[in-house]
């Protein structure tokens, strides 16, 4: 019997290449359509080091003792992006899809990475498909993993 590994990174999601600001969104939008989703998100404001701009910091139970820790930076259009970090692709696919379907203003401006395709010199993020259910979206991140996972 073969058993399916849990494999734990962490996932990017950003708008399309080159139009960054594509998804209309501010860290004020992205704040206010989190605590809208998700029953009592933990979101907070910093600086980042990295780049000296502006992030937000969430915490999110999408599902029953499911937690999702993420940072988003959408800010700057050459640099937006919203990462989730240290989950399973079945914990980051119903966010994918939440991403996708309610907080992008049209199904085909999400693309994804993750830090496992990162490590494994794949640099370029994937399409998001702009059709498919939560099922189907958590398949596609299983698969991009598997592909990676050396």
């Amino acid at each position: 019997m073969t058993t399916e590994r849990n494999i734990r990174t962490n996932f990017a999601f950003y708008a399309p290449e080159g139009d960054g600001g594509a998804w209309h969104a501010t860290l004020n939008s992205l704040e206010r359509a989190l605590r809208e989703a998700f029953p009592d998100p933990v979101i907070g404001l910093r600086r980042s080091d990295i780049r000296s701009m502006a992030v937000l910091d969430f915490e999110i139970e999408p599902a029953p003792d499911v937690w999702l820790v993420g940072t988003a930076a959408l800010t700057e259009p050459d640099y937006a992006y919203i990462a989730l970090t240290d989950v399973t692709a079945d914990e980051a696919g119903p966010f994918a899809l939440w991403l996708r379907d309610d907080f992008a203003p049209a199904p085909d401006l999400v693309r994804f990475t993750s830090s496992l395709a990162m490590a494994n010199g794949e640099d370029i993020p994937s399409p998001l498909p702009a059709e498919g259910d939560g099922d189907a979206i958590t398949a596609l991140l299983r698969r991009h993993l598997e592909a990676f996972d050396h």
